[in-house]
């Protein structure tokens, strides 16, 4: 491997490598892999591209139940809880020390190493069912907006009262397929440029949507708002009314969710300056960039449509001229989500591949590495595990996605299952033992009362989004959902 090394074993529960102490040199970084070369900017696309997803299409919905003074409130709240979280998680990238302990190259190490392996297992179970969710609902959306192109077109040749309604099987299919191509991309290392054309569209797409909704107001068809959202008795009843609000904390929830991926992504990042200061400085960028887009789609959307805002802004069809405008947006859509797949995927392949590995060592199946070259250039390498494993898992996204589209509920529920235990808990909890942080001192007092608050928001969340689920199965069939 080069470079002077003093090598010594440190055997990880749960992982098969071995970690290494080397001087670092020009290839290769303190714990002898390739020179990580992420910087903060690179930092911030992959975040970018994990969190401006399909949440941000369901923001005005959400500002719609809980109208202007709950709408703004909670998105500023969400952001600055998301914030201050993250920051905690990337103070816990090396352990004991933050900036010259060991590396830990995934949540669940990350986890282990300040919590213990009971919680590793459950952050585990939490953290990889909370992405294969999102991959559902990524599947979902990115379908949605395949299906919105084809009625845009068909709204465009016959008429806005027309009766254009298409299954949405074909398209997840075709998804499904073209994934799977994309999933033979290693790791997280040889995303950049992915997750860059991806988080250029996440901006392209939320300015349209901008955009229209603002053309919409300064044109005096705005709809009626209200500051608190829509109305009993008159938009909804009071029952509906709790539930909605329920639902729309949880896709504001899922809206600011990246801890599933952070230190994946902090795992890229070049180890001078020290990288969880860099990091620290990446979701800064990436949450007040989020932020402001998610406030402009929010509230622009929510004063365009009003009360009625439709749960996706750009696939709901408030909008239907300039059809080649939505038509353009909706492809963006695609390419994000595209992109956004597999920066979330990546944990899940990762941990599946690392347990193949430990378990048969030996086996060419998992291990070994065919070069694909052109004019005796190596542009690809094959690894038959990669391609079986990934494909598998890529079907099974595919199918589960088919048999529940339920777009809104679906983003509610994710949000709420993923937020707390995630996104708080786990930061909160491996911030305090790092720091070793005095039980019933303030600082831990102020802390445990936000986690607290936020596992109560979240259990809302779930209720809401489970009642959603369950209304939404009355009127549809699994498989044969149309839009």
């Amino acid at each position: 491997m080069g470079g002077t090394r003093d090598e010594y074993f440190q055997h990880g529960v749960g992982q098969m490598a071995v970690s290494y102490k080397f001087a670092e040199d020009d290839e290769y970084d303190d714990d002898g892999k390739p020179k990580r070369t992420g910087t903060v900017w690179t930092a911030s696309a992959h975040i970018i591209t994990a969190i401006i997803g399909s949440g941000v299409l369901s923001l005005a919905w959400a500002t719609a139940q809980l109208g202007w003074l709950g709408g703004i409130a909670t998105l500023v709240i969400f952001s600055g809880i998301t914030l201050f979280t993250s920051n905690l998680l990337a103070d816990c990238y090396r352990s004991p020390d933050s900036v010259t302990g060991k590396r830990n190259y995934t949540l669940m190490e990350e986890v282990q190493a300040n919590l213990g392996r009971s919680m590793c297992i459950a952050c585990g179970i939490v953290q990889y069912a909370n992405l294969s969710g999102f991959l559902i609902g990524y599947t979902i959306t990115t379908s949605m907006s395949m299906v919105a192109i084809h009625k845009s077109n068909c709204f465009h040749r016959k008429g806005h009262d027309a009766s254009c309604t298409f299954s949405s099987n074909p398209y997840m299919i075709g998804l499904g397929i073209f994934e799977v191509f994309l999933s033979q991309i290693p790791s997280f290392h040889k995303l950049t440029w992915l997750s860059t054309v991806a988080a250029i569209m996440s901006f392209a797409y939320s300015s349209i949507g901008i955009g229209l909704s603002l053309a919409r107001i300064i044109s005096g068809k705005g709809g009626r708002t209200t500051l608190t959202g829509v109305e009993v008795g008159i938009d909804v009843s009071s029952p509906d009314k709790i539930w909605t609000v329920f639902r729309a904390l949880g896709d504001i929830a899922f809206a600011y969710s990246f801890a599933q991926v952070l230190v994946e992504i902090q795992d890229t990042l070049k180890s001078k300056p020290a990288e969880n200061k860099v990091m620290k400085k990446a979701n800064t960028i990436a949450v007040f960039t989020t932020t402001a887009f998610y406030t402009l789609c929010g509230c622009l959307g929510y004063a365009a449509f009003g009360n009625s805002a439709p749960g996706n802004m750009l696939t709901g069809f408030g909008f239907y001229e300039p059809f080649w405008l939505v038509d353009l947006a909706n492809i963006f859509i695609v390419i994000h989500l595209l992109g956004a797949y597999q920066v979330l995927a990546q944990p899940v392949y990762g941990m599946f591949e690392t347990l193949a590995r430990e378990k048969w060592p030996d086996s060419k199946f998992v291990k070994a590495e065919y070069p694909i070259k052109i004019s005796n250039k190596t542009v690809f390498t094959f690894n038959k595990l990669r391609f079986v494993g990934r494909s598998i898992f890529v079907v099974i996204v595919t199918i589960l996605a088919m048999a529940m589209p339920f777009f809104n509920d679906i983003l509610a529920l994710l949000g709420s299952i993923g937020f707390w235990p995630l996104t708080v808990y786990i930061p909160i909890e491996m911030y305090i033992a790092q720091k070793n942080i005095k039980r019933r001192s303030t600082k831990w007092f102020m802390l445990q009362l936000l986690s607290m608050v936020c596992l109560l928001v979240s259990l809302a969340a779930a209720c809401g989004s489970i009642q959603g689920v369950g209304e939404s199965l009355k009127t549809s069939k699994p498989f044969q959902y149309k839009v």
